[in-house]
């Protein structure tokens, strides 16, 4: 094991900006010219520490001394094809020790076995193809080591300790609001709409994750009172937008377990009408993996609210296993392909074949499209090349608090030209 600290890089090589964390690695390969190859980019690219293993034993005992001393590396770059321990044995020993390195497999084989390990529930961030190009290595430690990256930033949030009684006092006090994701259109890049999405800051606990309060809802029959507060807030959000000559469309998601409840219908029309917009201009998403059976009550509802002119959105498309059933079934009107399917497609080629497929299938339906999880400028791409309608996604912008719109929206204005492809 060998553990190699280079001299500081010219400012104009290093990767990490300023403020980044110094870029420590640990290369896994059991050839030595590979090796060395891949610490010689490493250090080009701005690396402070190189540490080396020539196989997966190894290199559990590099990381073991590096714990010690509580150095443990921001990044692994792991050969997947080694004789003692390959690539695939050492993510396994790293989860059982509770080590969530960000991982690069790196393989001689074809993309679609790299596809197939990068698709596991891992810390593995990339696979690459052998012999590793110095490009995709530095688009590779941008992703992993931006200080927003969103690797890193979804990697991070904390599992909270929340109980039904705070979740209750957060809905009776206003505590939960919706947040708004911008929705813009793929060909001009011009905002369409916004999707609301429910955001909890608790005093002490701080920023409680949604995955984390809204199945709790569900399970602790809150659903339909989060559900009420974010429609009421969401649609006087869109009507004051309106009022100031800011249309915009509104997609707001409904749990299949709200739409069985009898009043749902009569509740949402009752909250358009209050609050003066059109039906057609709000979408209502509905996951698809839910199973929203034929004979159901949500079925009966989602019926009824395609008659009243709600659109209708078919979320999460893919991850489900009732994809045709569902298209069949209910009468949406839009088709919005999951993050998992968009993120890093123009790496993928198995992930651009699904989303090229899943486009042209809702072209064929009549549906407008949404893509999530748009985070490259070559997903961005790919999309448009698609035919996409619209998209959403870190790479136009996170969800924000409503009075943060505008003033994204004018800024938005200077990336225009850049996401219209205009030289």
């Amino acid at each position: 094991m060998t553990a190699i600290v280079p001299p500081r890089p010219d400012a104009g090589a290093c990767v990490p900006a300023p403020s980044a964390p110094a870029l420590s690695v640990l290369v896994v390969d059991d050839s030595a010219v590979q090796r060395q190859h891949a610490i010689r980019l490493c250090m080009e690219l701005g690396a402070w520490e190189v540490h080396e293993a020539c196989h997966g034993r190894e290199a559990l005992e590099v990381l073991a001394a590096l714990a010690a001393r509580e150095r443990l590396p921001n990044l692994i770059l792991a050969d997947l094809e080694m004789p003692e321990m390959d690539g695939i044995e050492l993510i396994e020993a790293l989860q059982q020790q509770g080590l969530r390195i960000p991982i690069v497999l790196l393989s001689g084989h074809g993309d679609a076995l790299l596809d197939s390990v990068q698709s596991m529930e891992t810390s593995v961030v990339r696979g690459l193809r052998k012999p590793l190009e110095r490009d995709d290595l530095r688009d590779t430690l941008r992703e992993v080591l931006a200080p927003h990256a969103p690797v890193a930033e979804r990697r991070s949030a904390p599992r909270l300790p929340i109980d039904p009684s705070m979740l209750r006092e957060a809905l009776r006090t206003g505590g939960i609001v919706p947040h708004f994701q911008p929705k813009v259109d793929t060909r001009t890049g011009l905002l369409r709409g916004v999707e609301a999405l429910a955001r909890w800051q608790h005093p002490v606990l701080g920023m409680v994750p949604p995955d984390e309060f809204i199945p709790m809802a569900e399970r602790e029959g809150l659903i339909h009172d989060l559900t009420r507060t974010m429609v009421e807030q969401s649609f006087a959000q869109c009507a004051a937008w309106q009022s100031r000559g800011m249309r915009l469309t509104l997609a707001i998601n409904m749990s299949p377990q709200l739409l069985a409840h009898p009043a749902i219908v009569a509740e949402l029309c009752a909250q358009q009408v209050r609050h003066g917009l059109p039906p057609s201009q709000v979408t209502l998403e509905v996951t698809e993996g839910s199973m929203v059976e034929t004979s159901s009550a949500a079925h009966g509802a989602l019926v009824r609210l395609r008659l009243r002119g709600f659109g209708l959105s078919i979320d999460d498309y893919g991850t489900g296993f009732s994809s045709m059933q569902q298209l069949s079934r209910i009468p949406f009107t839009e088709l919005k392909i999951d993050r998992s399917f968009v993120h890093g497609a123009h790496r993928r080629k198995s992930l651009r074949v699904i989303l090229e497929s899943a486009l042209e299938l809702a072209r064929r339906l009549d549906l407008t499209t949404v893509a999530e999880g748009v985070e490259h400028m070559e997903d961005w791409r790919l999309l448009q090349d698609f035919g996409c309608t619209t998209a959403q996604g870190w790479l136009i912008a996170k969800a924000m608090p409503a009075q943060d719109l505008p003033a994204w929206n004018r800024a938005h204005g200077a990336r225009l030209a850049a996401l219209r492809g205009a030289p």
